[in-house]
């Protein structure tokens, strides 16, 4: 066993050497954690009617880069994506395709395809909402290199149909090709691939993750809100889409009647059972990783009042309890695990 110093150092410097390496791969656009200004011009009915998983519009996307005050603009192509806010939300969340030639030399350079997130509607909390679901990204970060890397934006949309424009936050997400290329590997649609076939620490992290951010809108048996990527030794899980999670909290997050859940906020581990000895070596991560995790969410404080801050930072805090419990542990983590 090792001591709780020497697993510190090789935490430490696992972490450092994935960042290191990650960085290294990393397209202009994601290079920078400055918020980019971009603008939209487009007809959110026709993207939602119109628009399917091989259907695009064209359009321009208009940009800010670095300190300039004039627009920038690149031509692209924009459909909605996603099923449940297509139906039920104003904003629908969008992918955004662009051409190796349009993009060279820009701050798009090296981006093919990029998600955009977006808030639902247009409330007061709409910015809150959002900040916590680009959080959710940033928290993963310290916990493994397998991320979808993002960049938040300060975005104006003009709604060309109704002829009313929006500010708002979201994010850009990188698409899977560049994740799959940053580690050598290949994006997978397969669901053949069984739960306990998948790579086995880097599964228990993305699954006590789930946890943390209570989030049960994902499934290692389906692929649902997860990507699998195909290394030359693994298969790797890589989350995405944490709107429906307790962390997040969104209104028309209502929890599963499948886990026998009504809120969203109430935690339910959803991760295949592992060796016990692998959890736990995990669960050491995860404490080991509570000081930078706070202090992640620590950075973004000052989006929301207060209160909100506070009650975001009690709910991180109880998952943190779970862990540092043996019985609490036990109950919800080892007693909870999946067997088919």
């Amino acid at each position: 066993m090792y001591s709780a110093r020497v697993f510190m150092a090789l935490l430490i410097c696992q972490i450092t050497i994935a960042s290191f390496g990650q960085s290294q791969d990393l397209t202009p656009l994601f290079q920078e954690e400055k918020p980019l200004t971009i603008r939209l011009k487009v007809s959110l009915k026709s993207i939602r009617k119109d628009t399917d998983d091989s259907t695009f519009i064209a359009s321009t996307l208009y940009y800010k880069d670095g300190e300039k005050t004039s627009w920038d603009s690149i031509p692209m192509k924009i459909r909605a994506r996603g099923n449940f806010r297509r139906e039920n939300c104003y904003f629908v969340p969008m992918r955004i395709k662009l051409k190796k030639g349009d993009s060279k030399e820009t701050v798009f350079a090296g981006n093919k395809s990029l998600k955009l997130v977006l808030p639902c509607n247009s409330v007061k909390t709409a910015d809150a909402l959002i900040m916590k679901e680009y959080m959710c990204y940033q928290v993963y970060e310290p916990v493994t290199p397998y991320i979808f890397n993002t960049r938040l934006l300060n975005i104006t949309l003009e709604d060309i149909d109704k002829k009313k424009t929006h500010q708002m936050l979201g994010f850009f997400i990188e698409d899977d090709d560049i994740v799959a290329d940053r580690f050598h590997g290949k994006v997978i649609d397969s669901t053949r691939v069984h739960p306990l076939g998948l790579h086995d620490t880097t599964t228990v992290r993305h699954d006590l993750f789930e946890y943390w951010i209570s989030n049960t809108d994902w499934s290692s048996v389906y692929y649902h809100n997860m990507k699998l990527i195909k290394t030359q030794k693994s298969y790797i899980p890589i989350p995405y889409d944490f709107d429906m999670s307790g962390f997040v909290n969104a209104p028309y997050a209502k929890g599963s009647a499948e886990l026998g859940t009504t809120d969203s906020r109430t935690r339910v581990y959803r991760g295949f059972c592992r060796p016990e000895p692998l959890v736990q070596y995990v669960r050491r991560e995860y404490i080991a990783l509570e000081p930078k995790m706070n202090d992640i969410m620590g950075q973004y404080q000052s989006y929301f009042d207060p209160k909100e801050f506070t009650s975001i930072k009690k709910y991180s805090d109880e998952f943190f309890a779970i862990l540092k419990s043996d019985q609490k542990f036990k109950e919800n983590i080892l007693q909870k695990c999946r067997t088919k």
